[in-house]
């Protein structure tokens, strides 16, 4: 079920944004929960964890922009989408990860269209994945997407198929969020995902993306049982 908030401090309007929103979702068969707020504040005050903000730009005291990139500094990580009568904004939308930016009025062809897309995305969304921190904000790993983590002290890199990514933890809290997801500590500085190993020596892991990882010595019997385990279970 998608949870969504609509804001707009123009109360007919946010009430009919709202309803049509819950209609087309209702005739794409997918349930939702609908909340509608008149102001940013009041939106950055709602304890919900939402899927999709649909938020108007000029608003009175908190205009839209601001409110998203605070909206963003609590950690939303689900959709954006700006409905606004000015096209003033447009390259501004990019700077809070906007995923629309729709210019009213709005019809419902075109909402539908977006709303499909948002769908979609949400459903690829709903893999597993892991919150970690980094420079007060909070990002979602999705595991699938993650080939290896290397520990340096207090340092995590993540090395998956976007690159690197690197933030502070401690190896107790990354092994516990990732137990029994598939990864498997086979070095004191690696802890590999087991879905992306090719194959394997005493010495190594080879992966899909054909990068090699260290098999400690002492870990290779636990690495084997694993990734037995493992294959026998996908």
């Amino acid at each position: 079920m998608l949870s969504v908030a609509v804001c707009d401090d123009e109360i007919l309007e946010c009430c009919a944004m709202a309803r049509r929103i819950g209609k087309l979702l209702e005739e794409m068969k997918m349930p939702c929960i609908l909340r509608q707020f008149n102001s940013g504040r009041e939106l950055l005050q709602a304890e919900e964890d939402f899927d999709i903000v649909f938020l108007d730009i000029i608003m009175r005291e908190l205009d839209g922009m601001k409110t998203a990139q605070l909206f963003r500094e609590k950690a939303f990580d689900g959709i954006l989408v700006f409905i606004t009568s000015s096209r003033d904004y447009v390259f501004e939308a990019y700077d809070v990860e906007a995923f629309q930016y729709l210019v009213k009025p709005v019809d419902d062809r075109k909402l539908r269209c977006v709303l499909d897309r948002i769908v979609s995305r949400t459903k690829e969304r709903s893999r597993e994945f892991i919150l970690v921190s980094k420079e007060r904000q909070k990002r979602k790993l999705f595991l699938d997407d993650i080939f290896y983590f290397e520990i340096r002290g207090r340092v995590i890199e993540v090395h998956g198929a976007e690159g690197i990514f690197t933030y502070y933890e401690q190896i107790g809290v990354l092994e516990k969020n990732l137990q029994g997801k598939g990864f498997c500590r086979c070095h004191k500085s690696y802890l590999v995902n087991l879905r992306h190993v090719d194959g394997y020596n005493r010495q190594e892991a080879i992966l899909d993306c054909g990068e090699r990882v260290t098999i400690a010595k002492r870990r290779y019997e636990q690495f084997c049982k694993e990734i037995l385990t493992y294959m026998k279970n996908v």
